[in-house]
């Protein structure tokens, strides 16, 4: 069966300062559409995560803004227009005020969002 899914009428998955989360889920993927205001860093958020860093890997594709990657590797920006894959180990700063498409298993980012509301103590 084929799905399609727009930021109003998918379900809020995460909300907090300079974040908002979308997420539907569709075999086995949970199909996120994610705004992070400019500035906005995962640090904190991820803190306490094995390496204190995100776990899930992640396929997607920016919208608008620059989201920059910082892994065990180094940084990396990824501008609008661009397509991504970025693997477990990582933390996020949107550049600038950033829209962008991602793609995850569901039950990794189960563990994520669990720990984000935890975090954040939604």
């Amino acid at each position: 069966m084929s799905t399609n899914h727009r930021w109003d009428s998918m379900q809020v998955a995460l909300q907090g300062p300079g974040v908002e989360i979308r997420r539907a889920d569709d075999a086995g993927l949970a199909q996120c559409l994610i705004r992070l205001a400019a500035g906005t860093r995962t640090d904190e958020l991820f803190a306490g995560l094995p390496e204190d860093q995100c776990q899930s890997a992640h396929w997607g594709y920016i919208v608008s803004g620059t989201m920059r990657v910082h892994s065990k590797e180094g940084a990396q920006d990824y501008l609008a227009g661009e397509l991504y894959y970025w693997s477990a180990g990582h933390n996020l700063e949107a550049v600038t005020d950033a829209v962008y498409v991602e793609i995850s298993p569901s039950a990794d980012y189960d563990v994520l969002m669990a720990h984000c509301h935890q975090v954040l103590g939604s």
